[in-house]
């Protein structure tokens, strides 16, 4: 299976391939594949401060502080990366996330980091 991804622009997701070594690239990183499977599992958009809450619970430190220094994290690393390569929306204005590929695609690569 060839990873799809799209563009804000397109109305067919699925028009451009993500080469497998970029999202292998991608899961390679901890808070990366908590962001990808966190995206998988809710429909629609994902507001920046909800996902940052997330990890923050999901790595045990749910302080104010750790809160802040993930968003700070997600907005100057991990999301510009992740939208570069095309596997991820992220609007400035509302803060608002979203998957720019299916959520199919990722599913063998985020069971291999559950598995490992």
């Amino acid at each position: 299976m060839t990873p799809q991804a799209r563009t804000p622009d397109d109305t067919d997701p699925g028009t451009d391939e993500i080469p497998p070594t970029t999202l292998f690239a991608m899961f390679a990183n901890e808070r990366r594949q908590q962001i990808l499977a966190y995206l998988t599992r809710r429909p629609g958009d994902v507001l920046l401060g909800d996902l940052a809450e997330y990890i923050a619970i999901n790595e045990g430190n749910a302080t104010q502080e750790w809160y802040e220094r993930i968003c700070t994290d997600l907005y100057h690393s991990h999301l510009p990366q992740m939208r570069a390569c095309g596997l991820v929306t992220y609007d400035l204005e509302t803060e608002a996330i979203s998957l720019s590929v299916e959520r199919g695609v990722l599913a063998p690569y985020l069971e291999l980091t559950t598995s490992v």
